[in-house]
């Protein structure tokens, strides 16, 4: 729910702003408050918090589990209260270092939206907070289904001021209704938290030795957000280099590129994270476990991201125009971010797992082996990312604007390092874990020929719009690859029409 709310934010965007200077100047501002939610949300807190939190759980020391969330919402509150003051105030010279390539008016605006985004973004740390409550109960649908009155609060600014506004003062305005979204998104979370946090007064006594254990967690993990932060502004960095558009178009590609990432791949890392958490709080047959659940997850994954990556790589245009080509936003545009949506399908695959094996890390308590590995990936990243979009943009006779392709084939290249490398420890403690090749070709098999039917919708359909056309296409190459799926009798899409029946009582 709260992926498709963001297609239908972007798409509206997209239809006011286009790839114009103001939306550069939108898109590499919101990147920057954004450390805060990166560094301190979701991510961060389910890798240090979650695993002691639903530890205590898992013992039945409840009261004490409550107390420990207390004690770490009241710390990280005033820290973010903190960073998010010194952030308004150091606006511009965050800018001199994130978007070095904005100028003048363009620059002015940015070191604006930052102003008015920082308390935004405090408040989402606030919102990871509760999620990592939530989840640790098993309560998942609230946490993740909030972010849709963040996105609803952007898209009613977007109806009501686009029409009327510049797209300078447009873009400020959506900047207030994303600070009113990340209100609405606490608020939406909060009661349920509230029911399930019975001792309301931590007792730091009691609480002094698994606060400690959640702190200590958090500083590797938060140098591997950081690490991980470092490589996005360095992209981000890169394209405001590049010509016009480039940052724009590199944030609508990651917009769509995310979509499976979130839906199919951190999904399952994100349910799996408090189950094998409460499995390492007893060591009998946890290595059996954990590769069980590993290798289900993994196959789980790749079921979806597959196919996922195919289609960007082959009819990503078409995928493109259907969410975005709209009022300032052009076919030459939806072209230009499919050339980013082929990069990104490159280590779709590769980051989606590599996430999952993050949280068996985090579940055993290791926040220094990702860390390492993140900053391998991050450095190779930076190198790849330069040589791509400048040196061998220029070597090959490319216009300079094509380099942002190679800004996220470099990412995807790196993707697949770290993710070789996570694979490779885990196996070292637990045993063999992995994707069996056989399964995979065959996946990478439907995937193209399900990819091949949906390109010759495309070539002779010249005639249709970009919303005809998707909607041929998209639903032709989804049906060949699940049919495909069904007649092959593959097991993970019988778990989910079971699933499914399950669900609907049928």
């Amino acid at each position: 729910m709260s992926r498709i709310a963001g297609l239908i934010r972007e798409s509206i965007f997209a239809h006011y702003l286009g790839n114009s200077a103001a939306a550069d100047a939108f898109k590499a501002g919101f990147r920057i408050p954004n450390i805060l939610q990166n560094l301190f949300g979701e991510g961060v807190l389910s890798a240090s918090f979650i695993p002691v939190y639903s530890r205590m759980l898992a013992q039945g020391d409840e009261e004490t589990a409550d107390m420990l969330a207390w004690g770490v919402a009241s710390m990280l509150s005033l820290g973010v209260a903190l960073m998010v003051v010194a952030g308004v105030a150091a606006a511009p010279y965050l800018i001199m270092i994130i978007a070095p390539g904005f100028h003048g008016a363009k620059r002015e605006l940015t070191i604006s939206l930052v102003r008015v985004l920082f308390p935004g973004a405090g408040m989402l740390v606030m919102s990871a907070w509760c999620l990592g409550v939530l989840n640790s109960h098993h309560r998942f649908f609230a946490s993740y289904a909030a972010p849709v009155a963040w996105n609803v609060a952007i898209i009613a600014t977007l109806l009501v001021y686009g029409p009327h506004s510049s797209q300078s003062r447009l873009a400020i305005d959506i900047a207030w209704g994303s600070v009113a979204g990340s209100l609405l998104q606490v608020l939406v979370q909060l009661p349920q938290t509230l029911r399930l946090l019975r001792k309301l007064r931590p007792e730091l006594g009691r609480i002094a030795d698994p606060l400690k254990a959640v702190f200590k967690n958090l500083g590797p993990v938060i140098a591997g957000r950081g690490v991980g932060q470092i490589s996005g502004y360095v992209d981000n960095l890169l394209a405001s280099l590049l010509p016009t558009g480039a940052v724009a178009a590199l944030n609508y590609g990651q917009i769509l590129y995310m979509l499976p990432l979130a839906l199919f791949g951190w999904s399952v890392a994100a349910a799996e994270l408090p189950s094998m958490s409460r499995a390492a709080a007893s060591s009998e047959g946890l290595a059996p476990i954990l590769r069980a659940r590993l290798n289900s997850g993994l196959r789980q994954i790749a079921f979806l991201v597959v196919p996922s990556a195919a289609a960007f790589l082959f009819v990503g245009d078409v995928i493109v125009a259907l969410i975005f080509q709209s009022g300032d936003f052009s076919h030459a545009d939806a072209i230009y971010v499919w050339s980013v949506l082929a990069g990104s399908g490159v280590g779709m695959l590769a980051v989606t797992m590599g996430r999952l094996y993050n949280s068996a890390f985090y579940a055993l308590w290791d926040t220094k082996t990702p860390l390492k590995f993140a900053m391998i990936r991050v450095t190779l990243a930076l190198v790849l990312g330069y040589l791509f979009a400048f040196p061998l943009t220029r070597a090959l006779g490319v216009a300079p604007r094509w380099g942002v392709a190679g800004l996220t084939a470099s990412a995807g290249v790196a993707g697949w390092v770290e993710f070789s490398l996570l694979r490779w420890k885990l196996n070292e403690r637990i045993g063999w874990t992995g994707l069996d090749r056989g399964f995979l070709a065959r996946l990478w098999g439907m995937a193209l020929v399900a990819s091949v039917a949906g390109f010759a919708i495309k070539l002779y359909t010249p005639w249709a719009g970009p919303r005809v056309e998707g909607l041929m296409v998209i639903p032709a190459f989804g049906a060949v690859y699940l049919g495909i799926a069904y007649l092959a009798g593959t097991p993970e899409l019988t778990r989910l029409i079971s699933m499914l029946r399950q669900r609907l009582g049928i």
